[in-house]
C-alpha cells in the first residue's frame, strides 16, 4: 500500500496529479485538487508544464533545457556585478534624534504640542508621539513640521555622529573598542 502525499492515507492504487507545479501521488478523494496527469500522454503533459524532467522525452528536454540554462546563468552573472537601484536609494533617511529636533524647535517658538498640532491641522497626539520617538511622522507631516518650524528632519541636516568620531588606531584597523561608546 502507498500512502496518498496530499492527505496521508493509504491507498492500494495512487494517481498522479500535478498541484501548482508539484506532482504527487494521491488517493481517488484528492484527485481533484490538481491536474491529473496521464502517463499516456505524459509528452503533451510535460510541455504544457515544460519542467524539462519529464520520463518519456528527458533525453531531448534535459539537452535543451541545459543549453539554454547556462546562457541564462552567463547573462544573470554579468548582470549580478553591478547592484540595482530600487526605490529606498531615491529615499531620504530621517534624523535619528527627529524628536528631539521637532520637541526642541516648537519650544524655541514658544508652542505647545496642542498648539503646534492646530498650525500643521493634525491632531495633538501625534505630535505628542512623535516627541517621545513612539512614531515615525509620515512624509506629508514631516514637510509640514519642516516648513512650519523651519528645520531639517532628513538624516544628512542632523548632528552627523559620524564626522565627529575620530577613534581608531594609527594602523587603520579598528576593534570594537575604538567604536562603542560607554554609558559609565
Amino acid at each position: 500500500m502507498v500512502q496518498c502525499e496530499m492527505c496521508g492515507a493509504e491507498t492500494s492504487s495512487p494517481k498522479t496529479i500535478k498541484v501548482e507545479g508539484a506532482k504527487l501521488d494521491v488517493c481517488s478523494n484528492c484527485t481533484d485538487f490538481g491536474t491529473e496527469v496521464r502517463q499516456t500522454s505524459s509528452s503533451s503533459t510535460s510541455t504544457k508544464y515544460s519542467t524539462g524532467s519529464s520520463s518519456s522525452s528527458s533525453g531531448g528536454q534535459s539537452a535543451g533545457s541545459g543549453g539554454t540554462s547556462g546562457s541564462s546563468s552567463s547573462s544573470s552573472s554579468s548582470s549580478s556585478s553591478q547592484r540595482r537601484s530600487d526605490m529606498f536609494d531615491d529615499m531620504d533617511q530621517l534624523a535619528p534624534d527627529y524628536d528631539d529636533l521637532v520637541r526642541s524647535a516648537r519650544e524655541d517658538k514658544g508652542l505647545s504640542q496642542s498648539d503646534l498640532a492646530n498650525e500643521l491641522n493634525e491632531k495633538s497626539s501625534l505630535i505628542r508621539k512623535i516627541e517621545r520617538g513612539d512614531t515615525l511622522p509620515s512624509d506629508r507631516v514631516q514637510t509640514k513640521l519642516e516648513r512650519f518650524l523651519e528645520i531639517n528632519l532628513n538624516a544628512e541636516g542632523s548632528s552627523g555622529d559620524d564626522s565627529e568620531w575620530s577613534g581608531g588606531s594609527s594602523s587603520g584597523s579598528y576593534t570594537l573598542g575604538d567604536v562603542v561608546k560607554r554609558k559609565d
